[in-house]
């Protein structure tokens, strides 16, 4: 297998029947749903764990946003995390001191406490690699999943596509991109490493009426909204040509025949809703910027640009890891 996510038919049929059923679990293990939701009484325990791997820099910071923007797609407060350093062999101690002051800090900006883990230099690594476990609260009758689109729903993205890629893309490889860019374009860019957190979004949505929130990981808009659909049982239309795109991510995916809607999107937060105006002027009275792409319906996947309509399929993988092949093996 090459690198990126497993394929849905292997997890379903090597995965998924292993994991076992418990009465007290509420949500478990399924294509499309990135938390597991623990029955506590009048709360729920909402879990996520997520590997940060194709990251070179600002890894503590990711890691915190990548795996909380999983609780906040559910509406819960984020309360504790665990990280698994798998530390590359040859790393010093200033390396370790500045991941751990990273994550340390953006645990405490997203109110969560890093309350353990493992930590360890790791044989056969070119690069340090974090595991994160997130654990949140909510309500027993509060919480959202990626599962409760209905037919009719519209489908809202927040902020842009590709913002968590085009950040890395920019930071992992500033002089590629200055050169050829320019200075300013990469800064902008490398700043949409701000943006990337979705808790705000996640609380602004689930009170405006959300029927499922999913945020865009790896594969980007494409494979986060087929997601969504599958796992609610029902179809959808992406709009492709309303999707939001920034001018550094249109740069930076241009300069390597990239397609910014299958790029790692953190920060971007997709939203089932009934109500798509209400839902977008809530987000945009918030200060989050939010636009209505796409439709669910009875069944389909669809891609729509203008009078064209395509099946909507994922991207073998996600475009992060093309670029990382071209510009680590020199094909750029």
């Amino acid at each position: 297998m090459r690198a990126g996510k497993v394929p849905p038919e292997l997890l379903e049929r090597l995965v998924y029947p292993h994991l076992g059923r418990r009465p007290d679990v509420l949500v478990r293990a399924r294509v499309g749903e990135d938390c597991a939701v623990v029955d506590f009484g009048e709360w729920v325990c909402v879990l996520t764990t997520d590997p940060i791997t194709g990251a070179g820099r600002n890894l503590g910071r990711i890691a915190v946003y990548v795996a909380t923007n999983d609780l906040a797609a559910t509406g819960a407060e984020p309360v504790a995390l665990l990280v698994d350093v798998l530390l590359r062999e040859g790393a010093g101690e200033e390396e370790l001191s500045e991941l751990m002051e990273d994550l340390g800090r953006t645990a405490s900006e997203v109110g969560a406490e890093v309350v353990g883990g493992h930590t360890e230099v790791t044989a056969g690594l070119d690069r340090t690699l974090l595991v994160t476990t997130a654990v949140g609260r909510a309500r027993k009758d509060g919480f959202v999943t990626s599962s409760g689109a209905r037919p009719g729903d519209a489908l809202v993205l927040t902020k842009a596509a590709g913002l968590e890629g085009t950040a890395i893309l920019a930071s992992d490889f500033e002089d590629y991109f200055q050169e050829r860019l320019g200075a300013d374009v990469v800064r902008r860019a490398q700043r949409f490493l701000d943006e990337i957190s979705v808790l705000p979004e996640g609380r602004v949505a689930a009170r405006a009426g959300a029927r499922a929130m999913h945020d865009a990981t790896e594969g980007g808009v494409v494979a986060a909204t087929l997601e969504m659909a599958q796992a609610s049982g029902v179809g959808v239309e992406l709009y492709v040509d309303r999707v939001p795109v920034r001018a550094e991510t249109e740069a930076i995916c241009g300069a390597l025949g990239l397609d910014p809607l299958g790029l790692v999107s953190s920060g971007a937060l997709l939203v089932a809703t009934p109500d798509p105006e209400r839902t977008v002027s809530a987000l945009r009275g918030a200060g989050i910027p939010a636009a209505e792409v796409g439709r669910f319906s009875e069944r389909g996947f669809w891609r729509v640009a203008g009078c064209s309509r395509e099946p909507l399929e994922a991207y073998p993988r996600d475009e992060l890891w093309r670029a990382l092949e071209l510009l680590s093996g020199g094909g750029a």
